[in-house]
This record gives structure tokens, sequence and C-alpha cells, in this order.
């Protein structure tokens, strides 16, 4: 996919998007009409905790990292956003300063539509609010999973469902699971807050039980049904 691209080709990237295809048919004109596509090369940030909010986002290509760094340069992971999956909402309804850092893991095709735009469309039609709401409802649905698991399950059932969100792209970029995840072990370590070494340790079980095919950089999901499993084998 080249920076630019006609509006049927990016329509049907964004139609596998289910919140931009749930969208009323008025709203996903106009995000169409106003964005533009942007490339940001591996490694560039795209804005910082506490930078004024510059619009919405949706990645097409490629893979963008949402976290914060403390003083001492640790690094907190939140998310890793992969194709199609929208961020950048949550100064939408505040008015206030981006909440975390947003940088790209690689070479990322991103469409942006900016704030001046938004604002303007929802002051024309206020009933586009309602599916933003849904948007921000969904991830912070996300959210409060993420808690209650780092609370109360074992760390083996943290990663298989983990795995399993991002597979399915975080509940909201696609209907089936994809095979490959392109994500490190030390990535995967860091946004359920474990150590690179029990990360480690829980995939190549996985691997032995057949459930994954590990590689650099790479996480392959052999058997889906199998991490299904590992991922509810706590509930009973």
């Amino acid at each position: 996919m080249t920076s630019v691209i006609s509006s049927t080709e990016l329509t049907d990237v964004l139609d596998r998007s289910t919140w931009f295809r749930a969208a009323p048919d008025a709203l996903r004109v106009q995000l169409i009409e106003t964005g533009r596509t942007r490339r940001l090369p591996a490694g560039q940030r795209l804005f910082s905790r506490g930078d004024a909010d510059d619009g919405f986002y949706c990645v097409l290509e490629g893979l963008m990292r949402i976290g914060a760094a403390s003083a001492g340069g640790k690094e907190a992971l939140l998310a890793v956003i992969e194709p199609v999956n929208w961020f950048g909402e949550i100064a939408l309804f505040d008015g206030r300063t981006r909440t975390h850092d947003a940088y790209a893991e690689r070479d990322t095709l991103l469409f942006h539509v900016p704030c001046a735009a938004l604002t303007a469309m929802l002051e024309r039609t206020p009933a586009f609010w309602h599916a933003f709401g849904l948007l921000l409802t969904h991830k912070l649905r996300l959210a409060f999973e993420a808690i209650e698991e780092t609370a109360l399950l074992p760390a083996a059932q943290r990663v298989a469902r983990r795995l399993l969100l991002m597979a399915g792209g975080y509940g909201e970029g696609q209907d089936t699971l994809r095979r490959v995840l392109k994500v490190p072990q030390e990535d995967l370590a860091m946004m359920l807050a474990l150590s690179r070494q029990t990360t480690n340790q829980i995939l190549r079980q996985f691997e032995t039980q057949g459930a994954l095919a590990l590689r650099y950089a790479e996480i392959e999901i052999v058997d889906a049904a199998k991490l299904r499993a590992l991922a509810a084998s706590m509930d009973q």
C-alpha cells in the first residue's frame, strides 16, 4: 500500500474495522472525506503524553506502540495497535492532552482525521457522538477486563487470553483470528507486567503443548482451540 490510496481502497481497508462498518453511513463518508493518510517510519514518535489533541487515527499498515516512560527510562507498554484499529478518541471527549506516548514500532501507514474536522463534524451532527461513545466504551471494557485478570488470574492464563485478544484485533479490528502475531516476547511481557523469563517459559510450555510456534519476534497460533482451552482452563 502506498501513502496515497484511492477512497475506494481506503474504504475497503477501513471496512475491516468492526467499529467503522457499524458506524452511520454519513459518518463513514465524512471521515473518509476529511481524513488523510500519513506514513510514519519505524521508531518515529506520533505524539507524547501531554501533547495537544491533534485528532483521531487508524492504523492501516504496520504497528503502533502505546505506552509511557518514567523519568528513569522504564517503559510501561499498554498496547500494540495493529491494522485496522482506531486510537486517539479519549481527547475528543474531554478536550484535554494526550494520555500516553504513541510511536511506530515499524514502518506504519496511518489514517488521520484532524481535530478541527472532527469538532466541526460533531457540531453539525451531534448524533455522531454515539458512535464514538461506543468505541470508547469498548476500550473501557477491555481495560476493566485486563485489570481484573491481573488481579485474579495466573500468569499462564493471562498470556493465553492476551494472545487470543490480539489475534482477534482486540475485538475490534477483524472477524477471524490472525494466525501470526508480530510481537516480540519482551513486548508481550511488558503489556502483561510479567518478567520476560516468565513469559518465555509460558510460551515454551504452550509450544510444547502444540498451541503455538515461536519464531524471532513472532508468535504463531498453531491450534486456536488448544489456546482457548489454556485461556479457560483456570475458570473451571
